[in-house]
């Protein structure tokens, strides 16, 4: 399910998010190792890397999920999380799972309006009182996105929401992610194992190694213009793969599911 929390407040004011020297290890294995990252409001950021790179790991940190030294992981404001799997609760409908995330929102009428109007932003208005088993995979995974928006983060974080759907479905949600993070104003974290996912939706992506950041590239091109054929985008992909220790191979050129879409403010 999604999760939120809240985090006391960074030393710096412009930026949403602050780690620094952050390690984290799991018996005699090290998964970080003296992370530094900021991210600043309103940007979108995707991490990469090999299973078990510590990105994971990192996202959870971030989220609260894991225990942190505070002077190690600091965000401004509220964070929340989606995962792969929606996280529903079937003995629930709808409308009481985005609920969720409101429970220290004192009044019921209060909490159901902000559930109601949220789930209209991701094209669910219909299906409010749906138990989660009516719903297909990206009508539920809609309804986790719903949940982990409807307490307006400041930092929305993202672990690999996509890959268990379909093509299709997989380029509408990420419309529908791009569309809300301009609207909403927040910034954005998403774990992926796609290169092309991370290409299309995020303005700067880092690599993990080994529980490092090892490489950062910064995407400038509008969404719209991240077509594979562009130079830009056909250079740090092969860059990227590269850095993977996989042989690039060429693009799908009907992955860019930006394409043909009007900017709208930030690019």
């Amino acid at each position: 399910m999604a999760l939120l929390t809240s985090t006391p407040s960074t030393t710096d004011p412009d930026l949403v998010a602050r780690v620094r020297s952050h390690s984290r290890s799991f018996g005699d294995t090290h998964v970080l190792r003296s992370v530094d990252l900021d991210i600043a409001p309103g940007e979108f950021v995707a991490l990469l890397g090999r299973s078990g790179c510590g990105k994971s790991t990192l996202l959870r940190s971030l989220a609260r999920l894991d225990k942190a030294p505070p002077e190690e992981v600091q965000v401004n404001g509220r964070s929340s999380v989606a995962f792969q799997e929606p996280r529903l609760l079937p003995w629930r409908r709808v409308q009481e799972n985005v609920e969720l995330a409101l429970l220290n929102t004192p009044e019921r009428r209060s909490r159901a309006e902000l559930a109601e109007k949220t789930l209209a932003e991701v094209g669910l208005a219909e299906k409010l009182d749906a138990w989660p088993l009516q719903l297909s995979g990206g009508q539920a995974q809609r309804v986790s996105l719903a949940r982990a928006l409807v307490s307006n983060p400041s930092l929305l974080l993202l672990d690999e929401p996509f890959s268990a759907l379909d093509a299709l479905t997989r380029i509408e949600m990420h419309q529908l992610v791009i569309e809300l993070w301009r609207r909403h104003s927040m910034a954005v974290l998403i774990v992926t194992h796609d290169v092309d996912e991370a290409l299309a939706l995020a303005d700067r992506l880092i690599l993990i190694d080994e529980g490092r950041l090892a490489h950062t590239w910064h995407v400038t091109l509008p969404r719209s213009d991240r077509a594979p054929s562009q130079p830009e985008i056909a250079e740090t992909r092969a860059e990227v793969m590269r850095a993977l220790g996989v042989r690039p191979t060429p693009p799908n050129p009907n992955r860019n599911p930006l394409k043909n879409r009007t900017e709208q403010g930030a690019a």
